[in-house]
């Protein structure tokens, strides 16, 4: 079991920079060690002979998988199976491996952790980046990759890093976890996304929220990492970014947003044309082409994308998956119900199990 979960956590800490190295004719590092991870928890599985009880939410994570292949193979028959579907696939491989091998609470905070750790490694690099090219760049990305892609990774450590940070009982951790918030802002404040931006105060929202569950001592230490964050904002971001992100609340109110709204628009069409059924995984831009033409785009919209690639079915039994969480979390009751903690008792602890 340690050398399993050994893998598992290398694989989430790989996560945030798994574009930085490609193994030629195999693929980004990260999958492989995802693959070996995959093939240690089924050994580990088969050799025991045990496998935990499925909660609602993997149910649900299984039936849109399979969903999407019906979809695909019965009604729209591709030459080849998309590479959109390959990856719902993999997720569900990572879920089901996760559940497996962080049966739990301590073992789920340590892939919180590496998660963080791993986020540094993009962080850093993306600031080192803007450092070597002298501000020369528009917007910055470390390991070449998407902008956007990259914020939104840095975005989702955030809450991560707080409860770390405030919670972790290993000092290097928990202090690596407080000084990830000023490092992850500026790197994402560098990426120059608008979606990164916003979704960083989402995940910000976990500071105000727990508060009331700090000590006066860490209560201090959350107003100083706050300031020396937008300090670093002030001193590093270039003002070319700084006016990109500043068009946010007038891309809004003129329903521009980089054309996203005439992207939704369009996406809403596609879906009463076809609102069973959907269109088949990967399919949104062939959706939105007899409406925007060559210049279709990708969704910029999670739930967007799912609706009218997988139809009405599908958008259900992915809103379910959501819903097994939300409700589960619930139980909960004091900062662990407000954290991604909160995730580790809902589906580990003993009465959260009892109730499933």
């Amino acid at each position: 079991m340690s050398i399993g979960y050994a893998a598992v956590w290398f694989f989430v800490f790989s996560l945030p920079w798994e574009n930085f190295i490609v193994i030629p004719g195999v693929g980004v590092f990260s999958r492989v060690i995802g693959a070996v991870a995959v093939a240690l928890t089924l050994v580990i599985n088969v050799i025991s002979g045990r496998f935990r009880r499925w909660h609602l939410f993997h149910v649900a994570a299984l039936l849109f998988v399979v969903w999407a292949a019906a979809v695909l193979l019965i009604v729209y028959n591709p030459v080849q199976m998309p590479k959109k579907f390959w990856t719902f696939l993999q997720l569900l491989a990572m879920v089901w491996m996760i559940w497996e091998l962080a049966p739990t609470r301590p073992r789920l905070i340590g892939l919180l952790s590496a998660y963080v750790l791993g986020s540094y490694v993009s962080a850093l690099d993306t600031i080192l980046l803007y450092r070597r090219a002298g501000g020369a760049a528009g917007r910055f990305a470390g390991g070449g990759g998407d902008p956007n892609d990259l914020a939104m990774t840095l975005a989702a450590a955030i809450p991560m890093a707080w409860y770390l940070g405030m919670t972790y009982h290993w000092p290097i951790v928990r202090w690596a976890s407080r000084g990830y918030l000023p490092i992850g802002l500026l790197a994402i404040a560098l990426t120059g996304s608008r979606g990164g931006m916003i979704a960083s105060f989402v995940g910000l929202l976990i500071v105000p929220v727990t508060m009331t569950r700090l000590s006066p001592g860490k209560l201090a230490l959350a107003i100083a990492l706050l300031a020396i964050s937008g300090g670093l904002a002030v001193a590093y971001v270039p003002r070319t970014i700084v006016s990109r992100l500043s068009t946010t609340t007038t891309s809004v109110e003129d329903l521009s947003l980089g054309g996203r709204f005439r992207i939704w628009k369009a996406g809403i069409n596609a879906f009463v044309q076809r609102p069973l059924i959907g269109y088949g995984s990967g399919s949104f831009k062939t959706a939105l082409m007899p409406q925007l033409g060559s210049a279709s785009q990708v969704a910029h919209n999670s739930y967007l994308s799912v609706l009218v690639e997988e139809g009405f079915i599908g958008f259900l039994l992915y809103m379910t998956m959501f819903m097994a969480v939300f409700l589960s979390l619930m139980r909960l009751r004091g900062m662990e119900c407000r954290a991604p903690g909160g995730y580790a008792e809902a589906f580990y602890s003993r009465k959260a199990a009892l109730r499933f």
